[in-house]
């Protein structure tokens, strides 16, 4: 799937490219920040259905955030690359602290 967006975004051409990537970083902020947000949520959750149903968000908006980065750096849109792989690592790290977080909540 990635590799089918890069494709896309290298037929567009040089000219676009800052169009792509302003797409592509305003999007990235969108789901990063609903991480956070998605996060304090649960903090305020009513009944442990309600964290169980929050916290299921946080992993979908990780994903997204991580098929962003990883299309980004394909594309050769991000000039910090080395930060742009730390940004992955923990993506997926805080992937699976929400993973082991939904089965704990899961179980009570």
């Amino acid at each position: 799937m990635i590799d089918f967006a890069v494709q896309g975004i290298k037929l567009i051409g040089k000219v676009e490219k800052p169009f792509v990537q302003d797409h592509l970083s305003k999007q990235l902020i969108r789901t990063l920040t609903k991480v956070a947000l998605n996060y304090g949520e649960v903090q305020g959750a009513e009944s442990n259905k309600d964290v169980i149903h929050r916290v299921l968000l946080v992993p979908k908006e990780l994903k997204e955030s991580r098929f962003n980065l990883k299309t980004q750096i394909k594309s050769d849109l991000l000039k910090e690359i080395d930060k742009a792989h730390l940004a992955l690592k923990e993506g997926q790290e805080l992937v699976a602290i929400f993973g082991q977080s939904i089965k704990t909540a899961k179980l009570k």
